[in-house]
């Protein structure tokens, strides 16, 4: 019985959405870039990677409130990683480090909750964003600073994950906000996104070991983290939908209009 309930319960969650005007639902692209690092324990000289990428596709569902804003998932391909130096303990000054480096291609389901509020007649949106992440490598490649003699030269290639050292599956949280203008059914906005994550990229030094150079390159805790700015295009569908979203003053008009029009 008690089975059959919370089946019921969830079914109803599920067909909510579609049972209300569809109007509600909205769909976009975007595409930017951002800055990947991550947090080591115990603590490491690291350095941010700039210049990362990121591009996806989102749905939202909104809510007629305008407080409220709505719910949604986006589907993205992210550039994570992280750049840490090998040779702190052998040189004196931050200038002379030889760093690490690995490059993450993710890719990453955020599921969203979009608080928002209008300004300008709803001409333009402002939201915050808040919600759970959840992603999976795909692949990798990895850069190694080393001195041939007074040069610096760097070497790298692909990165092999190996499922004794490697986390392929990852979860966090992400937040942030952005705004929108509203062009008819289409919305043009612009957002910036923080990603903090939770599990570990390296699996536990206990669990697997390994240096390169005489550098430890599992730790303890190794979470990653990014920020990232877009650019995006949404539509949304049925815009006569979105009545409920107008002025009073402007609702009561249009209802005056489709009044003496019957």
């Amino acid at each position: 019985m008690r089975t059959r309930f919370i089946y019921l319960v969830c079914s109803l969650l599920c067909w909510l959405p579609f049972a209300t005007a569809s109007a509600q639902h909205t769909a976009g692209i975007y595409g930017g870039g951002g800055i990947a690092t991550g947090r080591f324990e115990p603590t490491q000289e690291t350095k941010p990677i700039w210049g990362t990428l990121t591009f996806g596709a989102s749905w939202r569902y909104y809510s007629a409130q305008r407080i409220v804003g709505g719910v949604g998932a986006d589907l993205e391909f992210i550039q994570r990683g992280f750049r840490i130096a090998t040779n702190t303990s052998r040189v004196d000054d931050p200038k002379d480090y030889l760093y690490y480096t690995r490059t993450i291609n993710s890719m990453m389901l955020p599921i969203i909750w979009q608080p928002h509020a209008y300004l300008f007649n709803h001409h333009l949106r402002l939201y915050g964003e808040a919600g759970v992440t959840f992603s999976y490598n795909l692949s990798s490649k990895y850069e190694i600073e080393r001195l041939k003699g007074e040069e610096k030269v760097v070497e790298g290639g692909d990165y092999h994950f190996m499922t004794a050292r490697d986390n392929r599956w990852a979860y966090g949280l992400c937040g942030g906000g952005g705004l929108a203008v509203l062009i008819k059914q289409l919305e043009l906005n612009a957002r910036i996104r923080y990603y903090f994550g939770y599990s570990d990229i390296l699996r536990n030094r206990n669990k697997y070991y390994d240096t390169i150079e005489g550098f430890t390159l599992t730790p303890l805790r190794s979470p990653l983290d990014n920020i990232t700015i877009t650019i995006g295009l949404t539509y949304r569908f049925n815009k006569e939908g979105f009545e409920s979203w107008k002025p009073r003053r402007k609702r009561e008009k249009n209802r005056e209009v489709f009044e003496f029009t019957l």
